[in-house]
């Protein structure tokens, strides 16, 4: 594959994932591929896992009445899935079938808030392929990066509240790049945070409210969707401000954008980013908490488009 420039051009694809009857998403949180680039759909609707082919075929869900509130999706190397559930503050590996390996932490059980133990409502996970170590931001009640074993077991804990350097303002995802660094939304100070693998800091880039962030452990290219600020604000709608996805290099200079920077339903937009996936062609998927972001704001209250796809095209 062509290494992403500025001509890069990423096209949506409208209507791409066929639902069953009677299936919905409510809305999707995360989304992640596997080896042969089945697309795993983590949603807050009644079926909380779909898969899809990459043609957006229906292949296959489970999960019903497993968990509390869905938040984050990683696949590893060999296909085995690590589910966040933010509200059972949790972790659980699975295999591709739903059967469970162990889970991190107690359901239903937090960690007092902002104490920095594991977990207050977590938000993402991330693998390193060399070693399996486990990698989780914490979260909604934390601001922490927990370090575990590749049996779950705790290694190490870093961050703390703040606005400083290795400080945050709710870690809400993370990813592994350039072999061995971690790459951190530090959402809402607005930046993305560099770390090596034992927790010391290296860099930090600016975004307008960086939510989600992929990039596969051997690249040195980084997909990172800007929320920019929800609700009323002066900001909405104004160009380079949100509502897209940026694309840098390892240094975090820009390569190139997508979408259109505005709220909307249609192919070009989108509503509320919160998780990333590409595949081995390079499309792009996007989950989108588009029920909270906007559709519970429509009178009625209704659901909106919540997972696309945007085709990588050279």
């Amino acid at each position: 594959m062509k290494q992403i420039t500025k001509d890069t051009v990423f096209k949506p694809v409208p209507m791409w994932a066929k639902l069953p009857h009677p299936m919905r998403f409510h809305e999707a949180t995360s989304v992640a591929t596997d080896s042969e680039d089945n697309v795993y759909v983590f949603n807050r609707g009644a079926y909380p896992l779909i898969i899809f082919d990459k043609e957006g075929n229906y292949l296959s869900h489970w999960g019903e009445g497993e968990f509390d509130r869905p938040h984050g999706i990683r696949i590893d190397q060999n296909d085995n899935l690590f589910l966040i559930d933010d509200m059972a503050h949790m972790v659980q590996k699975r295999d591709k079938n739903g059967g469970i390996f162990f889970t991190i932490g107690e359901r239903g059980t937090p960690a007092e808030w902002q104490s920095g133990k594991f977990f207050n409502r977590p938000t993402d996970v991330a693998i390193d392929e060399k070693s399996g170590n486990i990698f989780v931001s914490d979260g909604y009640g934390n601001s922490r990066i927990h370090k575990f074993t590749s049996e779950g077991k705790h290694i190490k804990s870093w961050g703390q509240p703040g606005s400083e350097n290795g400080q945050f303002s709710l870690p809400h995802n993370l990813s592994i790049f350039d072999s061995n660094k971690i790459a951190l939304c530090d959402r809402e100070n607005f930046r993305v945070q560099i770390f090596n693998f034992e927790g010391e800091y290296i860099d930090q880039w600016h975004f307008h409210r960086p939510i989600a962030i992929y990039s596969k452990q051997d690249s040195k290219n980084l997909f990172i969707a800007e929320a920019g600020i929800s609700g009323e604000s002066g900001n909405n709608g104004v160009p380079n401000l949100g509502l897209r996805i940026v694309i840098v290099n390892e240094k975090g200079e820009k390569l190139t954008t997508f979408g259109k920077g505005t709220l909307g339903e249609n192919p070009d937009q989108i509503i509320g980013p919160h998780g990333l996936s590409v595949d081995s062609e390079g499309s792009v998927y996007i989950a989108e908490v588009s029920f909270t972001s906007f559709g519970s704001k429509q009178d009625p209250p209704r659901e909106v488009v919540s997972l696309r796809k945007w085709k990588r095209s050279e």
